[in-house]
């Protein structure tokens, strides 16, 4: 049953988490399943919306990989996570879901899903914690501020004028990706009006756009099992993956160019080649030795007329422009150089990276309140007594594996238990 808050609500020594994603979720069944009283003020008409989206609508919920793994696969300050991970690792995260009756399963590279694929199941075992524990559920009550007196928390005023009193509040209202699930930087805000320093925001895990207009040719085009490498303007690698990736109408998506994208941050999104392998099967001799089949397959036939063995529908017009091969000229003539620069375009399509999408269409957001202001062991604000933070509002972000959800619910159960 979810009770209802009314106007001007008393209880000083009530807490009040902002934000039902899933820190503030994991923030209010904690600290309610302390005994304290629990207000979790939610802006949206239900809980978890951002969570149900994650991973696709399977939701990796955290990652099998030890502590100094998981702070190696967190770039945005994973060493201020150190003392929240030994309180509340991914390993107990893992029980917390499986002693909720949560089936769990492990994939490539450690990730760890349900084993229903469903996002909404995370969420709902989330939301039936917090209810269970006694936590009063207040919907559609986005916050306008905190209220502090001396340095000290006092309540919480909505955006309507109601005024929650209470003696502490977590800040986890999330960061600005994805703003149709609520996530519209709110928080930010509401933590520079309490004094705090907010670290320049960046789009991480995004898409990327690229300088070559061909690439719209082949928006829509997936590719599976492909390796990609990623230089900057030096020739320095930053970045290699294997598997799959999507061309758009501004340039590449997919698995492997949003785990790439957080290595590319450092560098703004410019001046970077990404080189795409599309036969990493094969070595450069043995694709030779395949085209050289394909085209005494195809002799008569024209070069445009004698990929499609070799190549998707979409890319087959783009790859012959680049090979600079006349698409009308017969098979069997082509000479052994224009086969050659054929089979080094198969084994390196290179782009230019020119720059990221908008951070509304990233996964994630880099930067946030900053981590010197947080005490790391209990997430409380050093700078007002009773203000905790948790989740995407820190200045925390990891590569993709599970690796932001496992900081989502570690900072929600360290300021659950503090504040």
């Amino acid at each position: 049953m979810v009770k209802i808050c009314h106007m001007h609500t008393r209880a000083q020594d009530a807490t009040v988490v902002v934000g039902a994603g899933a820190a503030g979720l994991m923030a209010v069944g904690t600290a309610a399943g302390r005994g304290k009283k629990v207000i979790l003020v939610e802006k949206n008409d239900r809980v978890g919306k951002k969570l149900l989206i994650t991973g696709k609508g399977r939701c990796n919920i955290t990652n099998t990989a030890d502590i100094e793994d998981l702070i190696n696969n967190i770039p945005g300050n994973g060493n201020f996570l150190y003392s929240t991970f030994y309180t509340f690792n991914n390993w107990d995260i893992i029980n917390f879901f499986e002693e909720r009756g949560l089936k769990l399963k492990t994939e490539r590279g450690g990730r760890v899903f349900p084993e229903s694929d469903r996002a909404k199941d995370v969420v709902d075992t989330l939301k039936d914690y917090a209810l269970k524990n006694g936590v009063d559920l207040k919907l559609n009550s986005p916050v306008e501020k905190i209220a502090v007196d001396n340095s000290c928390v006092k309540g919480v005023i909505l955006k309507s004028g109601e005024e929650i009193q209470c003696s502490s509040v977590v800040l986890a209202t999330g960061g600005c990706s994805y703003p149709g699930t609520g996530s519209t930087g709110d928080g930010y805000k509401i933590a520079r009006e309490c004094g705090h320093t907010v670290v320049d925001l960046k789009p991480s895990l995004v898409p990327l756009n690229t300088k070559e207009e061909w690439v719209f040719q082949m928006q829509g085009l997936s590719l599976k099992n492909v390796a990609v490498v990623f230089k900057d303007s030096k020739g320095k690698k930053i970045y290699s993956d294997f598997g799959e990736m999507l061309f758009t109408h501004f340039g590449v998506s997919g698995p492997v160019v949003l785990s790439a994208s957080r290595h590319l941050l450092p560098y703004n999104y410019k001046n970077i080649t990404m080189s795409i392998d599309l036969k990493p099967a094969l070595t450069m001799e043995k694709l030779d030795d395949r085209v050289i089949r394909d085209f005494e397959k195809n002799s008569r036939k024209q070069f445009k007329n004698s990929l499609n063995d070799l190549l998707p529908q979409k890319m087959i017009p783009v790859v012959i422009k680049l090979s600079g091969i006349n698409p009308e000229k017969f098979v069997n003539q082509i000479t052994k150089e224009e086969r050659h620069t054929l089979i080094n375009i198969l084994k390196s399509m290179t782009l230019t990276i020119d720059g990221s999408r908008p951070i509304s269409e990233a996964i994630i957001t880099a930067g946030g309140v900053k981590t010197d202001e947080i005490n790391p062991a209990t997430m409380e604000s050093k700078i007002v007594k009773g203000l905790f933070f948790a989740g995407e509002i820190i200045d925390t972000d990891g590569y993709t594996g599970g690796f932001n959800l496992t900081i989502a619910f570690s900072t929600g159960y360290t300021a659950g238990i503090n504040c």
